[in-house]
């Protein structure tokens, strides 16, 4: 059974930081990419950034570009994304999502990401 663990999230006032990591287990193919989306309240969950299987090639949303970084460790199934400079409007749940393909995916819990001071 495939199991995501989300950590990182948590409280902190604009301007500071926050990495968050996702660990998946209960498989054994080879992952394709791994991503975070966000969901804030209101509004629909959107793609913050992903990496390609061997992190040759990475994709952010125009908001975060500049700010945030995604990197992941293949030998521990693990994604990170380093978040710096954050901003009322990062506030959100945090998901991680795991592919195999683009109809073969599966999404964490999520984590809470709240930016105030």
């Amino acid at each position: 059974q495939v199991r995501l663990v989300e950590s990182g999230g948590g409280l902190v006032q604009p301007g500071g930081s926050l990495r968050l990591s996702c660990a998946a287990s209960g498989f054994t193919r080879n992952l394709n990419a791994m991503s975070w989306y966000r969901q804030a309240p209101g509004k629909e969950r959107e793609l913050v950034a992903a990496v390609t299987s061997a992190g040759e090639r990475v994709h952010y949303a125009d908001s975060v570009k500049g700010r945030f970084t995604i990197a992941r460790d293949n030998a521990k199934n693990t994604v990170y994304l380093q978040m710096n400079n954050l901003k009322s409007e990062d506030t959100a749940v945090y998901y991680c999502n795991i592919s195999w393909s683009d109809s073969d995916y599966y999404s964490g819990q999520g984590t809470q990401v709240t930016v105030s001071s």
